[in-house]
């Protein structure tokens, strides 16, 4: 691969004698991994169906590389029922390190295409408030749907500037994850584009970007949170220097270490102005030291450690609930077939749109929004139309009624194509109206049976092709 010469200078002064192992990663083939979802199912119950070879990643325990060049992990039913996401194995690094808990208040800053974001949604455990903002509009819409297929609900999908959101969240959150643009070096090996476009906008760019996003993420987070920063390059300007620069501005933040792993390596204070001993507490991931390409990773947190969980705020989204709304009939009808416990206080109706809002979140209103809260359905003249993102967030034994297809069952790929399908054999008896249409008792969408016959109710958007 030819590599930009001011690039390979620059690495070989980063590296020194290590500069010819890290050329030879190059004639390596990249590695692949997904990352299960231990919102819907455990690592070991995942190992036990899983339907093609894996190999754990050592420093991610829900992390597995496979080969993706025998393997088509993204076209089989578990996928679709949201069991698992894939993403290169360095990149899940930073939502793994991140100390989630649930109840948390977190952020996603730069959230697309959601691999991080659904990764922090499911260690919330559907508790507390996850937002995933990003500026793109057209990456949102990819983002929410990959939140929807995992089944995260207590959710708003933001798509703003993030200093718009300070007005609104200021020293709000617990945790903040800043996945940042970058100049994309430690990507050249996955994607050979990435040189073109590093050409086009270097490190200088991209640094006067990050200083501006860690700072407005620096002051929506409360005293005693913790914030991750993270990049895929090599270069200070985007590191240690952004880190180095933030700790000048806000002397209240520290680094904290980071849970190690054999292959990283430590942060380098000689490449910031100041020399800050603490940033070798922040990590560098080269693809010649581990199975995954390139990261920088740094954990901060913002004054005392002590301080209590949902500390106050003045913001507009810390404002109170309303009280819920009165639903119609049909939708009283269709809750009584699932067994959650439900806060009518937490129903909020827009047109003919029902959601369920997180707890804590209310008004959005002047921000750009693809969603707040989980989608419940539509109320259409004397019904209720259940939604795809309450399928998936329902487990097979919190509805009533359900139609379970094993994943080696041909309906199943026809079922995910939007085809009408015979379910004679599965109905246990008479007609039912909505049913939970699941592959090996995780929930794929939803249908409706008529005299043995399934009307194929899966959203079209996400259809097989």
């Amino acid at each position: 691969m030819n590599l930009p010469a001011i690039f390979e200078e620059k690495m070989r002064g980063l590296l020194g004698g290590e500069m010819d192992a890290y050329l030879a990663c190059y004639e390596e083939p990249r590695y692949y991994g997904l990352r299960v979802n231990t919102g819907k199912i455990s690592v070991g119950e995942f190992r036990k169906i899983c339907p093609f070879e894996i190999t754990p990643i050592p420093w991610i325990e829900n992390g597995f590389y496979y080969d993706g060049e025998k393997v088509s992990p993204a076209k089989h039913p578990y996928y679709f029922a949201g069991l698992y996401y894939l993403q290169e194995p360095s990149a899940m690094t930073p939502a793994n390190r991140l100390p989630i808990e649930p109840g948390d208040r977190v952020l996603d800053v730069c959230a697309a295409p959601g691999g991080k974001a659904t990764e922090l949604g499911a260690r919330l455990r559907g508790e507390g408030l996850l937002i995933a903002n990003d500026i793109s509009s057209s990456r949102a819409k990819g983002l929410l749907k990959n939140i929807e297929v995992f089944g995260i609900g207590n959710v708003a999908v933001l798509c703003e500037e993030p200093g718009k959101l300070e007005a609104y969240f200021p020293e709000y959150f617990d945790k903040i994850l800043i996945d940042a643009p970058c100049s994309g070096e430690g990507m050249f090996r996955k994607d050979k584009k990435m040189v073109k476009a590093w050409e086009e906008h270097g490190p200088e760019y991209f640094a006067n970007i990050q200083k501006g996003i860690i700072r407005q993420a620096a002051r929506m987070l409360r005293p005693g949170g913790k914030m991750l920063y993270s990049t895929c390059t090599f270069d200070s300007r985007e590191n240690e220097q952004i880190i180095e620069g933030l700790k000048k501005e806000y002397p209240q933040f520290r680094i904290l270490d980071i849970r190690p792993y054999e292959g990283f390596c430590p942060g380098i204070p000689e490449e910031a102005r100041s020399k800050d001993e603490e940033l070798r507490k922040t990590v560098r991931i080269f693809p010649h030291k581990m199975k995954g390409e390139g990261h920088y990773l740094a954990l901060l947190q913002k004054g005392e450690e002590d301080f209590p969980s949902f500390g106050g705020n003045t913001g507009k989204a810390g404002q109170k609930l309303k009280a819920g709304v009165k639903l119609p009939e049909a939708a009283e009808h269709f809750f009584r077939a699932i067994s959650w416990e439900m806060d009518r206080a937490r129903f909020e109706l827009r047109g003919e749109r029902l959601f369920y809002m997180p707890d804590g979140l209310s008004d959005v209103r002047g921000i750009r929004f693809l969603r707040t809260g989980l989608l419940l359905g539509e109320l259409k003249k004397n019904r209720f139309e259940p939604s795809q993102a309450l399928a998936m967030c329902l487990k097979k034994e919190e509805y009533a009624d359900s139609i379970d297809f094993s994943a080696d069952d041909s309906r199943v790929f026809r079922y995910l194509k939007g085809e009408t399908l015979d379910v004679a054999d599965l109905v246990k008896s008479g007609d039912k109206a909505w049913q939970l249409v699941c592959v090996d008792g995780f929930p794929l969408g939803w249908g409706k049976i008529s005299q043995g016959t399934l009307k194929n109710k899966y959203l079209p958007g996400w259809r097989l092709c």
